[in-house]
């Protein structure tokens, strides 16, 4: 048994993992601890590393909802393998601070990547966010790569699901998010996916 971490941004992906870990129909092979980590990424980061204070965990997961290039459809789950920042712009040469810039690995099962900045991304961002670092298969949030480096600082693993709530590349707009976001609140797949972390 694992004691898993879970950090959702929203509170609507905090009731919702809570409604699926509790309605899930099998014995729960993991012992689970939900935290609301807000939007943005100082606040991921803070409640994350204070989570961690107050207990042990063996795996630290983010998950809800995500942006996400065109290469993925709305509703799909998506467990990227590596985590990182989009918006640390470091001079060259310049000495430690690479954790702003290097990619962090994740338990992940899909050849993608979750980039995380403070800013909502547009279809124009995500087309310059894919051509610098050469990534076509690409997730957009504002926490993940935060609670990722909390995670690597403090040696645990972490995992990153998402789904994808909207593809702005292919016209989705602020709308499209909310009435995701409203209609698809099933986290059951999530929990199905943590369930086999041994």
């Amino acid at each position: 048994m694992k004691n898993i971490l879970i950090i959702t941004p929203m509170a609507a992906e905090q009731e919702n993992m809570l409604n699926a870990l509790n309605n899930y129909p099998l014995p729960l092979l993991n012992a689970y601890t939900i935290r609301r980590g807000y939007v943005g990424k100082v606040y991921a980061a803070a409640s994350t590393a204070l989570a961690l204070a107050e207990e042990q965990f063996d795996l630290v997961a983010v998950i809800g909802y995500a942006a996400a290039s065109d290469a993925y459809n709305t509703g799909d789950i998506v467990c990227p393998r590596f985590a990182r920042y989009h918006d640390a712009h470091v001079p060259e040469g310049l000495d430690g601070v690479d954790f702003l810039t290097k990619p962090y690995a994740l338990e992940g099962t899909d050849d993608a990547t979750v980039y995380t900045g403070d800013s909502f991304v547009g279809a124009e961002m995500i087309g310059e966010i894919k051509a610098r670092f050469g990534t076509p298969k690409a997730l957009f949030d504002m926490e993940a790569t935060a609670v990722c480096q909390i995670a690597a600082q403090q040696g645990l693993p972490a995992m990153v699901l998402k789904m994808v709530s909207d593809t702005p590349e292919k016209g989705c707009d602020a709308d499209a998010f909310e009435r995701f976001v409203t209609e698809h609140t099933d986290f059951t797949p999530f929990v199905e996916l943590l369930e086999k972390v041994q």
